[in-house]
């Protein structure tokens, strides 16, 4: 029986594993086509399905050849009626209308299409950013309050209230960030109503609860007779939380943010509401442009070929970053803690 227990223990542990290495391994091959294409440059580019020519027109009959033809014949033959001289210039219309077709034929010919991911790129850190440091002060203020300083009753009901918070789909925070909240943001402080801004905002009010509920809980943990020595020598109810408990939940704040984080790399509906959708990069906080998830989500349905390649090569970015930045927190942030 112990020999089964850690037998499914094993295969259960080393299915996280085996599913991380295939959702890699399938975004990587359907991905490789644009790499192939775009490799690196892909990052840096700004640009979003944009036609672009590869060489220059073909060299083509000058007009100064075609009247030296017409000289030449015309000093060869003077005596042409006028009528033949009107066929000639009849012929001649038409060759010049065979050539502009094959003019555009061969400039279609030239041109391809180019996929860039720094717009998105940026538009995911940015939206991520704003949140984080939106949602970070006011959760760690509603967790003191909480555990801390609120009575029990009021204590309940607010987290409650939190954990409430936190089972709303993200649909719903879209629907009320664009039609309430955006006119508000863009009333204060100006710019666009969908934006960098208000898409971050919203986010992160979409992460504080998750933020809030798992560092209340961390400081929940921390031993009585800690507090009570401290307030034994003196000292305040503000020197406790500063000393006492911050530093003793420090690991569950810190896991709390990292979830935090990973919520706001990847959410999508949400954002879509908010962000603008357009593929530009933003020169302010106020102006609208497009994370990696929303513009999967808006162009994934309609791609094929080379863009459809360009999207799973977002994914793989967006898989790329999520698991470094939440690699390099749980190892540098949560070691350093201990």
């Amino acid at each position: 029986m112990e020999k089964i227990f850690q037998k499914l223990s094993l295969s259960s542990a080393s299915l996280v594993f085996i599913i991380l290495v295939g959702i890699f391994i399938t975004l990587y091959t359907s991905a490789k086509p644009a790499i192939d294409q775009f490799g690196f440059d892909f990052l840096t580019n700004p640009d979003w399905n944009k036609e672009v020519v590869l060489n220059a027109p073909a060299t083509q009959q000058t007009d100064d050849e075609a009247v030296e033809d017409d000289t030449i014949s015309d000093e060869d033959d003077e005596a042409i009626a006028d009528e033949d001289d009107e066929a000639i210039v009849d012929e001649d219309d038409i060759a010049d209308e065979d050539e502009m077709l094959l003019e555009d034929e061969d400039d279609e010919a030239e041109t391809t299409t180019v996929y860039g991911g720094l717009v998105p790129i940026v538009g995911t850190l940015l939206t991520t950013i704003i949140a984080l440091v939106f949602a970070l002060p006011i959760a760690m203020g509603i967790a003191v309050f909480l555990a801390e300083i609120a009575p029990k009753n009021i204590s309940y009901i607010v987290g409650i209230a939190i954990e409430l918070l936190a089972a709303i789909p993200s649909i719903i925070f879209g629907m009320w960030g664009l039609y309430y909240f955006a006119p508000i943001v863009a009333d204060l402080v100006g710019g666009y109503q969908v934006s960098l801004l208000t898409a971050g905002l919203v986010l992160g009010v979409m992460i504080l609860p998750f933020m809030a509920a798992i560092t209340r809980d961390s400081m929940n943990t921390t031993p009585s007779v800690l507090k009570e020595s401290a307030y034994a020598l003196g000292a305040t109810k503000f020197e406790v939380i500063k000393d006492i408990i911050f530093p003793y939940s420090k690991v569950g704040i810190i896991g709390s943010i990292i979830l935090a984080l990973g919520r706001a790399l990847g959410e999508t509906m949400a954002v879509a509401f908010l962000i603008g959708s357009i593929f530009v990069l933003p020169h302010k906080i106020t102006d609208p442009t497009v994370s990696i998830p929303v513009a999967m989500a808006n162009n994934f349905g309609e791609s094929s070929g080379l863009g459809e390649s360009a999207l799973f090569y977002l994914a793989l970015i967006l898989f790329v970053i999520s698991f470094a930045v939440i690699s390099f927190a749980k190892f540098y942030f949560l070691k350093k803690a201990k």
